[in-house]
This record gives structure tokens, sequence and C-alpha cells, in this order.
């Protein structure tokens, strides 16, 4: 039988996601965050009980800094990895499964969807998905209804303007946007 940690090494190794024991942990998986975020989601929590959800979804401590605005969705929960002094609006989707890190600082906007998973493109093995981690540096500020996909690290201080959809790694202190996002200034602390 898979176990979390088998799973971690397989999806650190980025190995692909086809095996009937891997799906089977999977499922079971996907079964646990939907409990513990339809509990999150359905009713009002103080900001203690969201983090103390949160905690449980991630299966580790979450820092008393953190803030959510439920919504929050995942499909899987136990691979995201949160900083200090972060901030998640509403309605954000973490597909987590290859692993999301937000360092200390972050700012998440509203529907901003982190995907660690691609499909195979031969339709043969379409079904086959191959995890990726994302990682955010510190304090970087992503806007709403941005897309970050698989494999992509965006350095300290970055900025993701609203709407982008991030396919490759941003540099430190640069704003990105635009579909595929694209480097449109670099920042400045006289700004």
């Amino acid at each position: 039988m898979m176990t979390f940690d088998v799973f971690l090494e397989c999806a650190e190794q980025r190995k692909p996601f086809d095996t009937p024991e891997i799906c089977a942990f999977m499922d079971r998986m996907s079964d646990r965050a939907r409990r513990i975020t339809c509990e999150l989601n359905g009713r009002y929590h103080t900001p203690d009980e969201v983090r103390a959800l949160l905690s449980r979804l991630f299966g580790r401590e979450v820092d008393a800094s953190l803030r959510v605005f439920p919504p929050f969705y995942t499909d899987f929960g136990r691979n995201i990895h949160i900083g200090r002094g972060v901030f998640i609006n509403a309605c954000c989707h973490f597909q987590d499964h290859g692993g999301v890190w937000l360092g200390d600082g972050c700012q998440i906007g509203h529907n901003v969807v982190f995907a660690t998973l691609n499909h195979a493109l031969a339709p043969s093995r379409r079904q086959t998905t191959r995890p990726a981690p994302i990682r955010l540096g510190r304090n970087v500020w992503v806007g709403s209804n941005a897309t970050i996909l698989q494999g992509v690290t965006i350095g300290d201080d970055a900025v993701v303007a609203a709407g982008a959809v991030v396919t490759h790694n941003v540099p430190p202190g640069t704003v990105v946007a635009g579909v595929p996002a694209r480097i449109v200034k670099t920042i400045t602390e006289i700004e």
C-alpha cells in the first residue's frame, strides 16, 4: 500500500502518477481533503478556527500569523507549506500534489490557482499526470485570477499581475503580466 512518505518521494522525483497504488492513494487523500475543506467552507469560522482546520488539512501546525479568507480549495492538502505573515484571499485553489511553498509575507489574491500536475500530451497516456513543485519566495504578491503552473519558482519580492498565467520562473523583484506571463517591469524601492 502507498504511504504518504513514498508518495512525497515520487512527487519530489517528478515521477509520473500512473500506478494503481498511487492513484488509489490520491483518491483517498482527495476524499480526506474534501471532508476538511467542506467543513472549512461550510460556515463561518474565527481566524483561529480557520488556522486549526488548515493545520489539520496540511498535517502540520500553521503559523499564527497566517490569514486565510475561505472558501479555500485543495484536492490533496498535505503538500502545502506556508511561511509567516502570509495572506490568502477567498476562492483560491491549491492542486498541491507536487508541492506548493509560499514564503514569508506572500499575498495571494482572489481566485488564484496553483496547479502542480500536468497531463501527458499523448492521447494514449492522457490519464497520466506528472507532478512538479511551485515555489514562491518572500513577499511575493499574486494578483486575483492568476494561475501558476507546475514547476514554477517565483523569486523574492516579485509581483504576478491579475489574470496572468505563469508558465516559467519569475526573477526576484520583477512584475509579470499576460498570458503567458512575461516580465513587464523591474521593481524599485522608490515606487
